[in-house]
């Protein structure tokens, strides 16, 4: 039995329909190049006022994706039956954002871990792990990506996909 529990929060709990090929345009005017990948080792590089302003942009995409967002029955599935499991939640999502789903959706967490406090997956599984005060050996992370299971596969959680329902 695992200690402790953490989720991913987009395209694992819901999916949000972000209009990306905007944001990108949006991000290419604040970095002034075409070229916004691989995206969250631009966003590091970017000086802070320039990382502000696309924080700010990704947010009002976020907040305007909110509108048509869907629940992923199977991860919500998995909330529920973990329930009484120390939880916490690692998202590429801001603060703005998980602070309105998770207050729609009733779901709780002992610590959220947002782009605000990491961009880079790995760190933020290895913050969650320290706050959650146990092994990551003793964790199970729940994504929906390669991108999650390899970053668990580093930081030593066990790992458990769920289906992006929005990939069918």
């Amino acid at each position: 039995m695992k200690k402790a529990v953490i989720f991913d929060l987009d395209g694992t709990l819901i999916h949000l329909p972000i209009d990306y090929d905007g944001l990108f345009k949006e991000f290419s005017k604040i970095m002034k190049t075409k070229e916004v990948r691989p995206l969250t080792e631009k966003i590091s590089r970017l000086k802070e006022d320039e990382r502000k302003r696309t924080f700010d942009v990704w947010d009002k995409f976020d907040l305007k994706a909110l509108e048509h967002f869907t629940v992923n029955e199977e991860g919500m599935a998995l909330y529920r039956k973990l329930s009484g499991s120390s939880k916490a939640l690692v998202t590429m999502q801001g603060k703005a954002l998980v602070k309105n789903i998770t207050e729609r959706l009733d779901l709780s967490f002992d610590f959220t871990i947002t782009r605000e406090d990491s961009l880079d997956r790995v760190k933020q599984l290895q913050m969650a792990t320290q706050k959650l005060g146990t092994q990551s050996q003793s964790i199970l992370f729940i994504g929906n990506t390669e991108e999650d299971n390899l970053a668990a596969r580093k930081v030593g959680c066990e790992f458990l996909r769920v289906r992006d329902e929005s990939m069918v």
